[in-house]
């Protein structure tokens, strides 16, 4: 058995701990409790500059053990002592950081039992945006210097707390700024901090998308101008989130994206069409979001997918089964009803995407993508679907017999 003290007490062991969390993960629950003696132990003997590995290996159990970390018997142990140094730290201490960070973290595992804190840590994060964002323009009134990375921060414990609370956090977002304070960081001229700000913005259209709507408009514009040639290449983090963040807001605010979509098509064909080398996160966010566009705006959509169905369909093919593929398959759904003929030349790769499905739990879904494929079938005709299907390999075909063709 490994001794949790040793560990603790020493800075090497505590790095080396920090290691054994994220390998172990959920086998280190039944010793969650003697854990999180021993490294509130060391709490209280580092000093100011070893905080920083502390706070690391309480964020990394939080990760590692997620929901389990919310029982009162932890949380007795875990809060009280972070808390305190929480409100000892003033706005424009550095050593903010590595807490912020570390409430990220705490806020993702213990998911609604954050509530309880939720409130003060939302504010704050606000208040630093807020400062920073002065000391940006007036370092006099302020009285702080400018340091990106506490809004950096701030906005990245926000989108834990979005995380965390689900639907919960809107009474916060209700009677705050930050709307207005989100549409100015996703402007701002830091990589870094758009990034985190797009982030934020996917983050609260899934659980509170009626707050942004009032400026709505101004949200996609500017995400939208994140995913041109020129801002892939000079950040693709912050094209990454961006498209993300307007996949999102689509399946919430539906004809609201009107007005960019086809803007947005064209830079996610163009990152589909020139993906050898790019992130492959942002090659799947990319498919996802033309997916969910075209779910919404299929009108939109359908008259020029002739231009990327091929690379849609093969990057489809990558992402694992979960709702986010979903959305986009029934897009392509959507799109393939719309305009059966400009997508009938590239069947082969439509079958192939729907292939790519290990398992689809939803009767509906399942029906909508059988009505498409039999729709194909008539329209061909037998002996020419039939030597469609001889292009596929064998398990491929096998998949698709689920839907009855």
């Amino acid at each position: 058995m490994i001794n949790f003290h040793l560990y603790a007490v020493s800075l090497v062991g505590l790095s080396a701990f920090a290691t054994l969390e994220e390998e172990a993960a959920e086998e280190l629950t039944p010793r969650l409790e003697i854990i999180l003696q021993h490294l509130l132990c060391a709490y209280g003997k580092y000093q100011r500059r070893n905080m920083r590995i502390l706070y690391d290996a309480i964020g990394t159990l939080a990760d590692a053990v997620g929901s389990e970390l919310n029982q009162p018997k932890y949380l007795e142990i875990l809060m009280p002592p972070l808390i305190a140094k929480w409100q000892q730290l003033a706005n424009a201490d550095k050593d903010l950081f590595p807490l912020l960070e570390c409430f990220t973290s705490i806020a993702q595992a213990l998911g609604p039992g954050f509530s309880q804190f939720a409130e003060p840590v939302f504010q704050r994060c606000i208040g630093i945006i807020q400062i920073q964002q002065l000391a940006k323009v007036d370092y006099a009134t302020a009285g702080v210097q400018y340091d990106k990375e506490f809004i950096v921060c701030s906005l990245d414990l926000l989108s834990g707390l979005a995380e965390g609370l689900g639907s919960s956090v809107e009474s916060l977002v209700a009677t705050s700024n930050l709307r207005d304070l989100l549409l100015q960081c996703c402007t701002d001229q830091a990589a870094d901090i758009r990034q985190s700000a797009l982030a934020l913005l996917g983050d609260l259209a899934r659980v509170c998308p009626k707050h942004l709507y009032p400026r709505i408009t101004d949200f996609l514009r500017v995400a939208a101008e994140q995913l041109s040639i020129t801002a892939v290449k000079e950040a693709v983090s912050v094209a990454n989130n961006a498209c993300w963040a307007i996949g999102e807001l689509a399946v919430q605010v539906h004809q609201e994206v009107a007005p960019i979509v086809l803007t947005v098509i064209s830079s996610l064909a163009h990152i589909l069409q020139n993906g050898e080398g790019l992130n492959k996160s942002l090659l799947e966010n990319s498919a996802i979001t033309i997916g969910r566009l075209a779910w919404v705006c299929p009108e939109l959509v359908a008259p020029h997918v002739e231009h990327f169905i091929q690379s849609w369909c093969i990057t489809l093919c990558m992402i694992r089964d979960d709702y986010e593929k979903e959305d986009a398959f029934r897009g392509l759904c959507a799109i393939a009803r719309a305009n059966p003929s400009g997508t009938v030349s590239s069947l082969g790769y439509l079958c192939k995407a729907v292939a790519s499905w290990h398992e689809i739990r939803s009767q509906d879904f399942h029906n909508e993508i059988s009505q498409v494929l039999h729709g194909y079938k008539q329209m061909l005709g037998k002996e020419t679907w039939e030597q469609g299907m001889s292009t596929l390999e064998p398990p491929e075909v096998q998949r698709l017999s689920r839907f009855g063709v």
